[in-house]
């Protein structure tokens, strides 16, 4: 199995995501929508940093349950419920981000929503994965 990015020079450097990811082989891994919740079903945090840290470490857990690691995720979806606000912390969102996953960048998109099934979550992430 293999995960090959693609980033045609045309449409220049992405910084933080690929414009594509080619798959060869493999199990495909779908993610169901993760919010910031702990083992109890309860949201860590009011604040959009540890929910994000929260709701990507959880991505990961269903990845690493099912036998796979970080760099096998093709693609992220983020939902969030206030874009500007994930821009003004995207810094510390980044550096939480490449804690969890390294330089690894799949196809990611951002998507504002007026809200989430839950109530108190500020933040949503369901991926793909790509498994051996």
């Amino acid at each position: 199995m293999s995960l090959k990015t693609i980033n045609p020079e045309s449409l220049g450097t992405p910084h933080g995501y690929a414009n594509g990811v080619l798959i060869e082989g493999g199990r495909l891994l779908f993610i169901a929508g993760q919010i910031a919740w702990d083992q109890h079903q309860q949201i860590v945090s009011t604040d959009i940093v540890e929910q994000f840290d929260r709701a990507l470490a959880n991505v990961i857990t269903i990845v690493a349950e099912a036998g796979g690691k970080p760099d096998q995720i093709a693609r992220l979806v983020i939902y969030v419920t206030d874009k500007n606000e994930y821009r003004e912390r995207m810094k510390e969102i980044g550096e939480r981000y490449r804690a969890r996953m390294g330089k690894h960048f799949p196809a990611m998109v951002l998507v504002e929503v007026a809200g989430l099934l839950e109530d108190a979550a500020k933040i949503e992430i369901e991926g793909t994965a790509v498994l051996d």
